[in-house]
């Protein structure tokens, strides 16, 4: 089987913008006051589900390429804390650390060395293709709660 056109899609599933906004589209206009305001108690602020999203893909890329990867401890381990200060540097990085394994992820889709169908060796019975559908969707739900989370500051 030929899987460019597989690969091809799942790159544009990754970068979204396809059924929904994407992050950079999300994110261009934000304002630094935003990031760590929360529109109601017991919501995620801007950061935290960005800082979520980039710890959860992090962990689901090093877990795909890496056999001696140890995840975070669930739940604390993939959340920032709640007495982080969250400074404008602070967002930057996240982001920028965000999309360069956002990158590495599309690499690793691009890379006609990796079967996405195959078994990943130390995987407890996942594929590649598994772990990439996995961080495209992660994203793109958590993607939605940062929109609703700006509707709702903005209302």
């Amino acid at each position: 089987m030929d899987d460019k056109a597989l690969r091809k899609e799942l790159i544009k599933l990754l970068k979204g913008g396809q059924a929904h906004a994407t992050l950079e589209e999300v994110l261009k206009n934000l304002k630094a006051g935003l990031c760590n305001k929360r529109p109601q108690e017991g919501t995620r602020t801007v950061y935290e589900e960005l800082e979520h999203m980039r710890l959860a893909q992090e962990d689901i890329l090093r877990y795909t390429l890496d056999p001696a990867w140890t995840s975070p401890e669930w739940p604390d381990g993939f959340w920032p804390s709640d007495n982080d200060e969250m400074t404008e540097e602070i967002m930057l990085n996240s982001i920028s650390k965000f999309f360069k394994d956002l990158d590495e992820v599309i690499a690793l889709v691009k890379n006609p060395e990796f079967d996405l169908t195959e078994l990943i060796p130390h995987g407890e019975g996942h594929t590649y293709m598994r772990e990439v559908l996995l961080v495209a969707d992660h994203n793109a739900y958590h993607l939605g709660k940062i929109v609703r989370t700006l509707s709702q500051l903005d209302e």
